[in-house]
Order: C-alpha cells, then structure tokens, then sequence
C-alpha cells in the first residue's frame, strides 16, 4: 500500500472516531432520561473507537480490564503540577492552555483519549501546549457499587502528590472499567499505584482516606457552575467550550 492510500485511510478512520467519539458524549448528557438506552450506546460508540484506532496501529487492545499487571506506559516530559482538584501538565510558555473535564468511567473520555491522547501528549512535550487536568466525580451513580468515578479521581490526584500523575492517569484509561458495572475497589486503586512504583505509605492512606475527594466535587461544582459544561469529556479554552468535532480542532487551535 502506497503512503498517499495510508493517510488518506488514517484521515478517514480519525474522522470516524472523532465522530463516535462525539456521539458517544452526546448520549451521555441525556443519562438523566433513559439510563439503559445510554448504557448501551456508549458502549456501541467505544467499541467503535476501539476497532478503528486498535486496526490502525496493529495492536490487540484485550479485554482485560482489571489492574492487574498494567501495561507499561511511559511518562511525559515536561512539568506536573496538583493545584487542588486540577493537575496541569506542561510547560509555563505553552502557546496555548486548555482544560480538561473527564471522568475516569466515562466511555467518551475513553475513547476521546484513544483519538487524541498521543498528539495532546506530543504537543506538550514540545512546549506548545499545557492541559489543565480536571478529574470529576460526575458518573459517580453510574458503576455498581456507586462511588467509582468519585475514588478515581481521588486517587489521581493523590497519584500526582506522589508525581506519578501521568502514568496512573494513562493506566486508569487503559484498564477502564464498563459503565454500569463494577469500579475498581479502593484497594485496587492503591495496588495501581505501588505497582507503578509509588512507595511508602501515604498514597495508600490519601487513597482509603479519600483525601482529595472535596476537592475533585469542588471541580464538578464550578465547572456545572459556568453554565457551560456539556458533559465529560469538555474541553475549554480561556473559559470557552472548545468543539473537537473536527479531526483537526487541535492542530487549528496551534497554529
């Protein structure tokens, strides 16, 4: 296959995925209305995603969900910072600074991640972007047990104190539990964290304790607040909704 037949089937499987990606928040705004009929096209819309960005690269995703053995996942170059319930990462002269709102079960940021996790990381480490991480507490109802969403972003933020923030983060969205279904337990959540190298005992403690969790809610709070949230994931520039829609919003937005 020629290289002018590859980037025109990459362009075309991008646009693909940033449309499933697109559908799959937009279901996910209206959970509040028909629970099951959300439940299930999301889930359509990530196995979607999957198959389009998995094909493309050669790879088997698996299906093991659990955090046993996490894959191994290498770190960013550039600054890491825990401002209350925010995480910013990248350098202080980026061009352009964006923030983030996710949820660590929500199947579009999954799959938005998929799309555009490795040029997001790519413009960071080259300086021209910072990202402003705001993990949320927002499908906290949606896993069973109740909670999940709320101890994820906990333990992320107790993962950053420890300045690990970018490899859990990673690691959550690669071992993503279903919505609907069962989170991982708190002791898992902690087990994560040892086998990604964190020591000692204060991580396991912010973890069982909760320690962070006021402040990943103050997050969800303010940002419901702006009358401008659309759901996880959003993406905002200088306080504005940014449209991804596009393949290409974050190239324009770059240049």
């Amino acid at each position: 296959m020629g290289g002018a037949e590859r980037n025109a089937r990459k362009k075309k499987q991008q646009q693909q995925a940033t449309k499933a990606v697109v559908s799959a928040r937009g279901a996910s705004n209206d959970r509040n209305k028909v629970i099951i009929g959300v439940v299930v096209v999301v889930v359509l819309a990530v196995a979607v995603i999957g198959g389009v960005i998995w094909s493309s690269s050669g790879s088997d995703p698996g299906t093991d969900d659990s955090l046993a053995n996490p894959p191994s996942v290498s770190g960013v170059s550039a600054p890491i910072a825990r401002e209350a319930g925010v995480v910013v990462v990248g350098k202080d002269g980026a061009k352009v600074t964006l923030d983030l709102y996710e949820d660590f079960l929500c199947p579009a940021c999954g799959a938005f991640k998929k799309a555009y996790g490795e040029q997001i990381k790519q413009e960071i480490e080259a300086g021209t972007l910072k990202v402003r991480y705001h993990a949320l507490p927002y499908l906290n109802r949606l896993s069973d047990p109740e909670g999940y969403s709320r101890d994820a972003a906990n333990a992320a933020l107790c993962a950053a104190d420890e300045g690990t923030f970018w490899e859990y983060h990673e690691t959550l969205f690669l071992r993503q539990p279903e919505e609907g279904g069962p989170g991982h337990t708190k002791d898992e959540l902690v087990k994560l964290g040892t086998d990604l190298g964190i020591t000692g005992d204060a991580f396991r403690q912010c973890v069982q304790s909760g320690t962070h969790e006021q402040d990943a809610q103050a997050e969800l709070d303010a940002v419901r607040a702006t009358g401008k949230f659309e759901g996880t994931p959003t993406v905002m520039k200088d306080g504005e909704v940014v449209k991804w829609d596009d393949r290409d919003w974050l190239t324009n937005l770059l240049k």
